[in-house]
């Protein structure tokens, strides 16, 4: 077992995860110390820099994926709002976009984003304001047809005043939803991030009309002190 120079073993095993701390910076606010230190303590945000996806929200698609099945080989996917491209990384392999996974059919993934996002093997990636009007068209046009999955982890611009912020965000997910049903195919599912907060009953009766089953989860990659959760519609109806 190696030993530091004091005699204490370097193994980890029986020391403590210890917390980092940090102290207030002249010029840094007290809200911006306590986003740093949660940075630096977070589990998700050092497993992300080690795994080499590009942000901790890598690991919330990867469990709602592993409770629900939606990225398979072969499926076509629409990624809106992609930056900085965490989920379109979880989603090239299981969907075998590079088709390494010989004999498994080869799926697509086309990314959209208003700002320019750096390239993903295996993924698509175009600047695209997703409520234009031709949207819907020019992203079959990329996806060579239907999507079969329709995902999004967009959040409105923080206003600082929770209800709007949970209103503005609300009508992200519906124009979402909307331009999911122009490109889903029949069967097809849509992932997206909402904040709780009173407003997202008329986007679930939205959802339950054109979707067979609804289900509403914070995955444990989800802080706990969020009020973020997602909405997961299976069975497109078309």
């Amino acid at each position: 077992m190696a030993k530091t120079p004091d005699g204490k073993n370097t193994s980890g095993r029986g020391q403590r995860d210890l917390t980092v701390k940090v102290k207030t910076a002249r010029g840094r606010t007290s809200s911006s110390t306590r986003w740093l230190q949660r940075q630096l303590n977070d589990p998700y945000v050092k497993r992300a820099q080690i795994e080499g996806y590009r942000g901790r929200a890598a690991f919330k698609i990867m469990e709602l994926d592993d409770k629900f099945r939606f990225l398979v080989p072969g499926a076509r996917v629409l990624d809106l709002g992609c930056a900085p491209g965490g989920w379109c990384q979880v989603a090239v392999p299981r969907v075998n976009a590079l088709g390494d996974k010989q004999g498994k059919a080869v799926g697509r993934i086309v990314g959209v984003d208003l700002q320019e996002v750096e390239p993903i093997m295996g993924c698509e990636i175009h600047q695209l304001d997703f409520m234009s009007d031709d949207a819907d068209q020019q992203v079959k046009a990329w996806l060579g047809g239907k999507a079969d999955v329709v995902m999004s982890d967009m959040a409105a611009s923080s206003s600082g005043h929770k209800q709007t912020d949970h209103l503005r965000i609300i009508a992200l997910c519906e124009a979402a939803a909307y331009l999911a049903f122009d490109v889903l195919e029949v069967g097809g599912t849509f992932v997206s991030k909402v904040l709780a907060g009173g407003a997202e009953g008329e986007l679930q009766k939205l959802l339950k009309q054109r979707f067979e089953k609804v289900a509403n989860v914070k995955p444990p990659a989800s802080r706990a002190d969020s009020s973020e959760k997602f909405v997961v519609a299976t069975g497109f109806r078309g």
